[in-house]
C-alpha cells in the first residue's frame, strides 16, 4: 500500500507547526517573570487541556466514555497522578468498546 505524497507533506507541516509552538513558548517564557500567579496559571494548563478533551466524550453519554470518566475519577482520587488517570481512562474506554462490540 503506497502512501501519497500529500500525506507526508501534511505530516511534515503538522510536525513543524507543533515544534514551532513548543519552541516559541520555551523561548518567550524567558522574558516572563514567574510570579506566584503565573506559576499557578501554568500549573492549571494540563487540567484545562484534559477538560477540553474529556468534555465532548462526557456529553455524548455513551457507556464506554462514562466508564472511562469513572476510571479517571477513581484513579485521581486514589493515585493523585494525572498520567495514571489518563491511562486508566483510555484503557477503560478501549476495553469497554471492545467488550460491547
Amino acid at each position: 500500500m503506497a502512501v501519497e505524497s500529500t500525506f507526508w507533506l501534511a505530516l511534515a507541516g503538522m510536525a513543524l507547526a507543533s515544534f514551532a509552538c513548543r519552541i516559541s513558548g520555551f523561548l518567550l517564557m524567558g522574558y516572563v517573570t514567574i510570579t506566584p500567579r503565573v506559576e499557578a496559571a501554568l500549573k492549571a494548563i494540563p487540567i484545562s487541556v484534559m477538560v477540553g478533551i474529556v468534555t465532548p466524550a462526557a456529553t455524548s453519554g455513551k457507556l464506554p466514555e462514562m466508564l472511562g470518566l469513572l476510571a479517571v475519577a477513581l484513579a485521581m482520587k486514589l493515585l493523585r497522578n494525572d498520567l495514571a488517570a489518563a491511562v486508566a481512562g483510555a484503557a477503560t474506554v478501549a476495553i469497554a468498546r471492545w467488550a460491547l462490540a
